[in-house]
């Protein structure tokens, strides 16, 4: 562990003696006319072959490593295409889809959200899905420690005596990333990403997009609008990161929200205490919860078809994502159930294979690193984080030392954590932007939505009041789906006065059922067990990657 920190503070200190301080120098520069030279490619249009959704096309544009060298080494970004179907004259052009992570894939959003909406407003829009750059189907592919999230993994609670194996794999992954992609890390900012949108724009040939934002899609889009507003026509952010906040206080937000949702899961389930049979206060549903994780550090469960077994960590990961879409606690709820009510493990097992297995490499943890570790300053120092961390703890005891083990990579990122924060997002100069946000989302704070909407003149807020999904559009909640439909289909934004325009109501708490497993035949737990969720499932969570 010594020996991997002490390289990475070495690296750390010479990239700071060298200048790299936050790999965003050049990203301030104004909105320029398109005959400057970006170094972007052509797209070449053909079909992607898909079975579901046939006229997909698909393409692969080239661009810039660092678009301060435009000329210099490439990379190559994957998209898709749902293209318009109107007459000419009643298209509307491209809207480019991201539905955040940092790093998550958007190929799947033209055909899902396209038909989401009306078809004589769909089929107006060419829908533009991508992979950013270094993930997915985009090339280069990066991948560090391809283990890192192999089962089972150290127990995330410090007074578990696991705090230096965190650090040294923590280390260890952020020297894996160094050792092979020094060249691409610092050039996965949100900037860079943004930059690549208007590459897209160009090669397109189009003077302006549309576009679509969730999680940190809306961090994106606000830099793009920041960086290039003449080249917005509309724009819509879905559970927004605040456009100020550093990661880390943003991650600090996010254990106590999530907290929030852990005890309002525990209130629904004690209701239901006649179907799950844990107690009928959400205290004795916590202490179950904790008797079970307990368990499990004598005795982890099978995780197959998973490979390893299912610790602590493994049943945290679990249950973490019921903040993020509540259709998760029947199962969740049936897990403790089943485990401390008849010793049946086959559950837990299904659910962690649904909601939290680790899936093909994808790419998408380390641009979320990339992107995180270098946007803003970052503590470097263990002792900062143990006690500023175990304060949070205090009071937010449910995900705190889970979402910092998943973060601590940014200790010993190879590059300094841009001083002057993230990009400042002013909205000069932006058409009106329109902005979605639950009141109780635990990835993207409400907070965030306040902040972006008094950052951008002429935005409007639509609230949901009480609603807890991240991602609050396309859930069959016609109040929020209309009010997008409107503005795609003419320009046409809530007429609400202040901060908040349009306020909507939540949906109603799942029903609560126990989730019977299958029979405990090898070929039917196989078919229950097999996961990840595709992010179009109802139980799926969408933009995060925690």
């Amino acid at each position: 562990m010594r020996k991997a920190i002490a390289l990475l503070s070495a690296a750390a200190a010479v990239a700071t003696l060298g200048g790299i301080v936050g790999p965003v120098a050049s990203a301030v520069e104004p909105d320029g006319p398109d005959l400057v030279d970006t170094g972007q490619g052509k797209l070449v249009w053909s079909s992607c072959n898909d079975t579901t959704t046939p006229a997909l096309q698909c393409a692969m544009l080239e661009v810039p490593v660092d678009y301060a060298d435009p000329r210099g080494r490439k990379i190559k970004i994957k998209l898709n295409r749902l293209p318009a179907t109107a007459p000419k004259d009643k298209q509307q052009g491209p809207i480019l889809l991201n539905p955040g992570g940092p790093g998550d894939s958007g190929l799947w959003m033209p055909g899902y959200i396209s038909g989401q909406i009306p078809a004589d407003v769909a089929s107006t829009y060419d829908w533009i899905g991508f992979d950013p750059r270094g993930t997915n189907g985009s090339d280069p592919h990066v991948v560090c420690d391809a283990h890192y999230f192999d089962a089972e993994r150290p127990d995330y609670q410090v007074d578990q005596g696991t705090s230096k194996a965190w650090l040294k794999k923590a280390a260890g992954y952020a020297a894996d990333c160094a050792a092979d992609w020094s060249w691409l890390l610092p050039h996965m900012t949100t900037v860079d990403n943004a930059r690549d949108l208007d590459s897209i724009r160009r090669a397109l040939g189009v003077p302006k997009i549309n576009f679509y934002g969730g999680s940190w899609g809306t961090s994106l889009g606000s830099t793009y609008g920041q960086l290039f507003p003449s080249h917005v026509r509309r724009m819509v952010l879905d559970s927004i990161v605040g456009p100020t906040i550093s990661w880390y206080d943003h991650n600090v937000l996010q254990d106590q929200e999530h907290q929030r949702r852990f005890d309002a899961f525990a209130d629904w389930t004690a209701k239901a205490d006649s179907v799950y049979h844990l107690g009928t206060d959400a205290k004795a549903v916590e202490q179950a919860y904790r008797q079970v994780e307990d368990a499990l550090r004598k005795e982890p469960a099978e995780a197959a078809p998973s490979t390893g077994k299912i610790g602590p960590a493994e049943f945290e990961d679990t249950f973490y994502s019921g903040g993020y879409n509540f259709l998760r606690w029947p199962r969740m709820a049936t897990v403790l159930s089943a485990y401390l009510n008849q010793h049946d493990t086959r559950p837990l097992t299904i659910a962690y294979n649904k909601y939290a297995a680790p899936g093909a490499d994808d790419g998408a943890f380390p641009a979320y690193n990339a992107a995180q570790c270098t946007e803003n300053a970052w503590p470097r120092d263990w002792e900062f984080w143990k006690k500023d961390q175990a304060k949070v703890d205090a009071t937010a005891p449910f995900y705190t030392y889970n979402n910092m083990w998943y973060n601590a990579a940014c200790m010993f990122w190879p590059y300094q954590g841009n001083p002057a924060g993230r990009l400042k997002i002013t909205g000069k100069n932006l058409p009106p932007v329109l902005l979605f946000q639950a009141t109780e989302d635990a990835a993207t704070p409400y907070q965030g939505g306040l902040a972006m909407h008094d950052a951008l003149p002429g935005s409007k807020l639509v609230v949901q009041d009480g609603g807890s999904f991240h991602e609050i559009l396309f859930h069959g909640n016609a109040c929020l789906d209309d009010t997008f439909t409107a503005y795609l289909r003419d320009g046409s934004l809530p007429q609400g006065k202040g901060r908040i325009a349009k306020t909507c109501a939540p949906e109603a708490d799942p029903t609560p059922v126990y989730v019977t497993p299958p029979p405990a035949t090898a070929k039917a737990l196989t078919a229950a067990r097999t996961g990840p969720l595709p992010p179009t499932d109802p139980e799926a969570v969408r933009g995060v990657l925690r």
